[in-house]
């Protein structure tokens, strides 16, 4: 995110009958979307300068409330900061949640991913089989190392999945990995069944994979030739009889 995608501003908004005394709001706009809230801090109209966004003369109620909004201007600024460290995506919603504190538990995808296959692993021979298990348990490694690849951290919060994320996994399959095409694409089958638990259990609200497509190469079959099936037809299989 730039710099120049990102605003905060204060403002006076009438929230009762008298039109002398308003409250104190925010708004913080992340790339043209905008979320505002109330600072539960009162003050008069004709003491308010909207150019300055502070209170204006040298009363010690206008420097107490100077002081709080220049408090809160920080703390926005480290929250986004910090996001912005933490290779986050950055919203007006997140960065709003974080500073009134509604921030939810974050829940990571490889320690949801494990959860997945410590359940299938229970149980095997009841509706799956080891060959599934490990498929899935090799998508997870792959997307361990992929995390640890892209962003130097140990797991990812489903919170901060994207289709971009998707794209970037996919190339890493493709490149690092050097996966064939239909390989890469079930591997990525797999997470996005990971992902689609994650919506179930209402972790996130919004499939990272909407506008994700992938093509999967036809396979050809060629016939045998009258050779081969000659060869076929000659082999013969060595049992060993107990």
């Amino acid at each position: 995110m730039s710099e120049s995608s990102f605003g905060l501003v204060f403002f006076l908004k009438t929230t009762s009958n008298d039109k002398k005394i308003k409250t104190v709001y925010f708004r913080i706009t992340v790339d043209g979307i905008t979320k505002e809230a109330s600072t539960k801090r009162k003050w008069e109209n004709l003491r308010w300068d909207q150019k300055a966004e502070r209170a204006t003369g040298s009363k010690e109620d206008a420097k107490s409330l100077n002081y709080f909004l220049d408090s809160l201007t920080l703390k926005i600024n480290v929250v986004k900061t910090e996001m912005m460290h933490s290779n986050k995506i950055i919203t007006a919603e997140k960065i709003m949640d974080e500073i009134l504190g509604r921030t939810a538990p974050r829940v990571k995808v490889l320690e949801e991913f494990q959860k997945h296959n410590d359940e299938m692993e229970a149980l095997l021979g009841k509706g799956y089989a080891k060959g599934t298990l490990d498929r899935f348990t090799i998508t997870k490694n792959h997307l361990t190392a992929f995390i640890k690849y892209k962003f130097n951290k140990s797991d990812h919060e489903f919170a901060d999945l994207s289709l971009e994320f998707v794209k970037d996994f996919e190339f890493y399959l493709r490149t690092v990995r050097n996966c064939s095409n239909n390989t890469t694409l079930k591997y990525i089958a797999n997470f996005k069944k990971i992902v689609i638990r994650a919506i179930d259990k209402e972790i996130i609200t919004k499939d990272p994979f909407k506008n994700f497509k992938g093509r999967k190469t036809k396979m050809v079959k060629k016939p045998l030739t009258r050779y081969a099936w000659k060869e076929v037809q000659c082999f013969r299989f060595r049992l060993t009889r107990k």
